[in-house]
């Protein structure tokens, strides 16, 4: 579930790459807020207005800032770095997740994991050309703090997954990172004609698709297992950029790819053995 919903991601940061070139970040991320808005309404309506309380505000707060700053950067990044080096810098999130999951949720993250997550993250070094040109673009930054942002939301969630539904995590996502995208809409709103329009709902189901699959992928795993998985984004990034955007992959993201997909495989078998086996991770 956990690669399903980091494949779908991947092809909505392409299409946001696309976008972002004729509409402003914060209405292409309206799009998608407005789509994951409508997609959890129905199961919110089901159990209204129950669904919407929590005894968790200050998490909920956490969480939805986290999530703002996360998504804003993410499209931020595509439209000014190569997609698949927006990717790559992203992956710092594993480990920030990995960081917050330990000292946070107090999760378990032994020898195995810890070697996964540095051999995964090597990759992530590897596949970033260490003393290329690149590396020291300030744009560089924008993916990083998107990846702090990211590891704050998906910890929250792990945490407020025990207790609320997706559909009471998701609407609440919605409504306060589309208002707060929304409000700039009185200065940078483009309308768009008909084909555009499609392309940015299409857009916003593929990333609510996403973002269903990935809080389910949360409520059953550990963060710190779901967020090594999320390596293979890189894979469908690389895939991605070049069939659309004609970015060939050079020995070193091939390299780096090679180190996270094998890090990802091992860690995923690993826990099918202990599942298994009823050991602890």
């Amino acid at each position: 579930m956990a690669c399903a919903a980091a494949g779908l991601f991947a092809t909505a940061a392409a299409m946001a790459k696309v976008a972002v070139t004729e509409y402003h970040v914060l209405q292409i991320l309206f799009f998608r807020q407005l789509v994951v808005f409508a997609s959890s309404v129905p199961a919110v309506s089901r159990n209204f207005p129950s669904a919407l309380y929590s005894r968790h505000p200050f998490q909920h707060a956490a969480r939805l800032t986290g999530a703002f700053v996360a998504l804003t950067c993410g499209i931020w990044a595509v439209s000014v770095l190569p997609l698949t080096t927006a990717v790559t810098l992203g992956f710092a999130q594993v480990f920030f997740v990995t960081l917050f999951a330990a000292f946070i949720l107090g999760e378990h993250v032994g020898r195995h994991r810890r070697v996964a997550v540095l051999v995964g993250f090597l990759g992530v070094v590897v596949a970033m050309r260490p003393g290329s040109q690149g590396l020291f673009n300030l744009y560089a930054l924008i993916p990083v703090a998107g990846a702090l942002g990211g590891a704050v939301a998906i910890t929250m969630v792990r945490r407020l997954s025990q207790t609320e539904s997706t559909a009471t995590l998701l609407v609440y996502q919605a409504v306060v990172v589309g208002a707060l995208a929304g409000v700039p809409m009185l200065w940078v709103w483009v309308t768009p004609d008909v084909p555009d329009l499609l392309f940015l709902l299409g857009m916003g189901i593929i990333a609510a698709a996403a973002q269903w699959i990935g809080v389910a992928a949360l409520r059953i795993g550990e963060a710190s297992v779901i967020g090594n998985v999320d390596y293979t984004k890189l894979v469908f990034a690389a895939v991605i950029g070049y069939l659309v955007f004609s970015e060939l992959p050079d020995i070193f993201t091939l390299a780096g790819a090679a180190l996270i997909v094998s890090a990802a495989v091992y860690l995923y078998h690993r826990e099918q053995r202990q599942q298994r086996a009823g050991q602890a991770p």
